[in-house]
């Protein structure tokens, strides 16, 4: 039988919240190209990308830059999540977090709306 229990966020020491910061911050990093790519996989594999890959026709309707400025954003995010200083700043650091999945998942939706 386990006699340990789950602590809630809030009860958590500071150095628990930054290494849950982090982890949050890593897998974001680690999932952001899959998302990327596996997204672009389901786009092309439908009649519509594959018309687009053959005959230029009937292509992505979202803008380019949208898509490299919400990579970009992921990217940044997550990288200051890791490189802020530990013990000072916890909350930016989990916005930075916030606004990295925020941004990616948003990458992933605006790629697989065309699908």
């Amino acid at each position: 039988m386990n006699t340990t229990t789950e602590q809630p966020v809030a009860a958590l020491t500071p150095r628990q919240k930054d290494r849950l910061i982090s982890g949050w911050a890593i897998a974001g990093l680690l999932l952001l190209l899959p998302i990327v790519v596996l997204s672009w996989a389901v786009v092309l594999s439908g009649e519509r990308g594959t018309r687009c890959v053959m005959y230029g026709e009937g292509c992505s309707t979202v803008p380019g830059s949208a898509l490299y400025g919400a990579f970009s954003l992921a990217l940044v995010a997550g990288i200051a999540a890791l490189v802020w200083p530990r013990g000072r700043g916890t909350y930016s650091r989990a916005w930075a977090v916030c606004v990295q999945w925020g941004a990616q998942l948003t990458l992933g939706a605006m790629i697989l709306s065309d699908a």
